[in-house]
């Protein structure tokens, strides 16, 4: 029986990320395309999805026969079970099956699940949290992400909606969350969060080197990187402020679920380093129980973008192990 591959996608708000491995789990093609005409219609960023596996296909001169899988990771709220996206903010989907058209163009079966749930399972399989059984992640970009294993699997809650923390309300008079809340760990800790506060001291008349780069809303992680290393007062704080609320957070995930290992991922925490990390740990003493607190490591993700394509592998291979073993019960 001649090999099979299998396609691995990160589908983003501006980007789709594709990449194929081999029997062996090592990549041996990839392809970036940077928009996926977010302003369009759902059949339009459909297509662009299906020309990122018609690129890796052509430049890898494999034939679809020898194909084994698609998967990708997206934002939003998926329908894992049925490869429906129910919604994502930053694409034009809504209550859109992606599969069909999918597995109807190449013949091969398609999975999909929620970005970060899947970022997070790649993290657990492949990267800085494998080898533990109970794993919360946090990924820190423009919103902020939540993804949970509990006892060796993906922990996705009724409907595909769970482990949505970056939605945990900290204060209820804080400021204002995309989500229409006030006060949760997104509106504090996200690039988001981190942006408004910089919009407010710049517009109390402090200067800051991030001022045009929040302008008009979030920055781009090289910006705050080179803030951070010339020292730039606002951006610091902001730095602060996200790190103490992300310890809160942490704090009550360790008291509430007691993982093995708390992983930070995301562009965020790409671009610092392990400084978010290590200002975590600073605090984090104060908001968790003594009796749980040494159980529990504080990691930084290991697989950087490519988390979410290992998570997509991840899932083909979770979904046939559970194909085998259905088998096996008949």
């Amino acid at each position: 029986m001649a090999d099979k591959y299998n396609i691995c996608l990160d589908i983003g708000g501006t980007k789709v990320l594709g990449a194929i491995f081999d029997k062996n789990d090592q990549i041996i093609c990839r392809y970036k395309k940077k928009s996926t005409e977010s302003g369009s219609s759902s059949q339009n960023v459909q297509e662009v999805i299906i020309s990122v596996v018609e690129e890796l296909l052509s430049s890898s001169g494999l034939k679809k026969s020898q194909i084994n899988a698609i998967s990708a990771g997206a934002p939003g709220v998926i329908d894992q079970g049925a490869g429906i996206i129910l919604f994502t903010p930053n694409l034009p989907f809504r209550n859109y099956d992606i599969r069909t058209p999918l597995q109807d163009k190449f013949g091969v079966p398609f999975y999909i699940g929620n970005d970060v749930n899947v970022g997070v399972l790649g993290e657990y399989r492949y990267g800085a949290a494998k080898g533990y059984n109970n794993v919360v992640g946090f990924f820190v970009g423009t919103g902020m992400g939540g993804g949970l294993i509990l006892n060796g699997s993906l922990f996705t809650g009724s409907g595909f909606k769970g482990a949505e923390y970056g939605h945990m309300i900290l204060d209820p008079e804080g400021p204002l969350c995309g989500c229409g809340q006030r006060g949760c760990l997104e509106a504090f800790s996200s690039k988001q969060g981190i942006s408004s506060y910089i919009r407010q001291q710049v517009s109390r008349g402090r200067e800051s080197m991030m001022a045009e780069q929040v302008q008009n809303g979030v920055f781009r992680s090289k910006y705050l990187k080179k803030a951070l290393a010339n020292h730039d007062t606002v951006t610091e704080e902001a730095i602060d402020r996200a790190c103490h609320y992300l310890a809160i957070a942490t704090g009550n995930l360790i008291n509430t679920i007691s993982p093995d290992v708390v992983i930070y991922g995301g562009g965020v925490v790409e671009a610092t380093g392990d400084l978010f990390r290590d200002k975590v740990l600073a605090e984090i003493d104060r908001y968790c129980m003594t009796s749980i607190r040494p159980t529990v490591e504080l990691k930084t993700a290991a697989l950087g973008d490519d988390s979410n394509i290992y998570g997509s592998l991840a899932m083909i291979k979770d979904a046939e192990a559970a194909g085998e073993a259905k088998k096996k019960k008949k």
